[in-house]
């Protein structure tokens, strides 16, 4: 049996609390949850690219679940940080786009979660976190 310090689930654990706190309290004078953080910021990037995803697309894009997106996204639109507009393709389907307020926020709070990273993942080279963590966040990759 191991012990809490041996074992990579209970460090990661760990690991993963101290970096959610970073981010929480990065976000938190920017008004916006992590959740609201992750959602806002695809949204924001899939405009940027030319797209104007659905709430599913954007629920992919994000890894979180449609429901919670949906929930999520009312609270972004009621903030005046997104708009959800009939999608002429698909009268069923909402597309999101990001306002023009959402998009002076999300930058910054990039921004402040990027410092957040940077500092979060200081002793550890960026190549080589980025490829672990690929590698546990996509297995069949």
């Amino acid at each position: 049996m191991l012990t809490p310090g041996d074992s990579p689930g209970f460090l990661l654990w760990h690991a993963t609390l101290r970096w959610q706190r970073g981010i929480a309290a990065a976000l938190a004078p920017l008004g916006l949850t992590h959740v609201q953080f992750v959602l806002l910021a695809c949204a924001w990037w899939l405009n940027s690219q030319g797209e104007h995803p659905n709430q599913l697309t954007l629920a992919r894009q994000a890894g979180t679940d449609v429901k919670m997106t949906s929930q999520v996204l009312r609270t972004l639109e009621q903030k005046g940080l997104v708009e959800r507009e009939v999608d002429p393709a698909d009268s069923r389907a909402k597309r999101l786009c990001v306002t023009a307020l959402g998009a002076e926020l999300a930058p910054r709070a990039i921004a402040a979660v990027e410092q957040v990273d940077a500092e979060f993942f200081r002793p550890v080279p960026r190549d080589q976190a980025v490829a672990l963590l690929g590698r546990l966040a996509r297995p069949e990759s």
